[in-house]
């Protein structure tokens, strides 16, 4: 009590302000994409953000890692950063040699494309998701289902985003476990809700196309003109279809338990 009678200030800290979180953001379309920009003014609401982004486009670069030349990291700005490599190099730069700790969340995105279905196998954009998941740090990937010159409406996805990485903050994720996100290419207005769902899937057509060059030798382009997606209930495919946000949990450990156990008795 002090000599007014009154309770006692109670100790500085406590009116301190507790510190952000620290989200590292990353993708595969480069440093200088729109979906990428968009996704980090509105997590910058909410947290620190920091970029760490290729410098050039890497779409369909998977999980891979370059190991082979090396690598350079180029400071643009406060908390911005370009690397000549991948997303999967861009995570472990950014958590082995640019941040003093831990992000608290990962976020990839927000891609320009669809990663749905199989996409997730060939997608950069959702390999740097994973490449935090081995880590062991909470990671989601965002993309907006957008075609060709549509304008995108990178803002329905930056919105959302930003509401599911408060709340996985909040929750946090188990071990191993990646969110994929794809939204709609509406206005936020016209989003039907979201859905939690498995992977679908679909097919390409022409996933090869042959061409001649201009002294007769064949050459290729691997393409793939996007057809429709199989009926399989509760998959992603069909939920964006409906103009839903999707969101399908994926896991790091790709391990398949119960055929393990019963191969245990094969004689081989």
């Amino acid at each position: 009590m002090d000599d007014s009678g009154g309770a006692s200030a109670p100790p500085e800290r406590f009116y301190m302000k507790k510190s952000k979180p620290l989200v590292l953001i990353s993708n595969d379309d480069g440093i200088r994409a729109e979906g990428l920009r968009s996704l980090a003014s509105v997590l910058r609401r909410i947290a620190r953000v920091v970029v760490v982004a290729p410098d050039s486009e890497q779409s369909a670069s998977s999980h891979s890692l370059t190991l082979h030349r090396p690598l350079r990291i180029h400071h643009l700005g406060p908390d911005e950063y370009a690397v000549n490599g991948t997303p999967t190099d861009c995570i472990t730069l950014a958590v082995h040699a640019i941040l003093r700790k831990k992000p608290d969340l990962i976020v990839s995105g927000i891609n320009r494309g669809a990663n749905l279905c199989d996409d997730v196998h060939y997608s950069g954009t959702v390999s740097a998701a994973i490449e935090g998941a081995l880590m062991g740090i909470p990671s989601i990937a965002i993309s907006l289902v957008v075609y060709g010159d549509d304008r995108p409406h990178f803002e329905t996805a930056a919105n959302f985003g930003s509401r599911l990485c408060r709340r996985v903050l909040r929750e946090r994720l188990p071990l191993g476990f990646v969110l994929n996100v794809n939204v709609p290419n509406v206005p936020a207005s016209k989003v039907r809700g979201y859905e939690f769902t498995k992977l679908g899937k679909r097919n390409f057509g022409d996933v090869t196309v042959e061409k001649i060059d201009p002294r007769g030798r064949k050459y290729y382009w691997i393409a793939g003109n996007d057809k429709k997606f199989h009926d399989i209930p509760d998959s992603d495919g069909n939920a964006i279809q409906r103009k839903k946000i999707v969101i399908t949990p994926l896991q790091v450990d790709m391990t398949h338990y119960p055929l393990l156990d019963n191969m245990r008795s094969w004689k081989v």
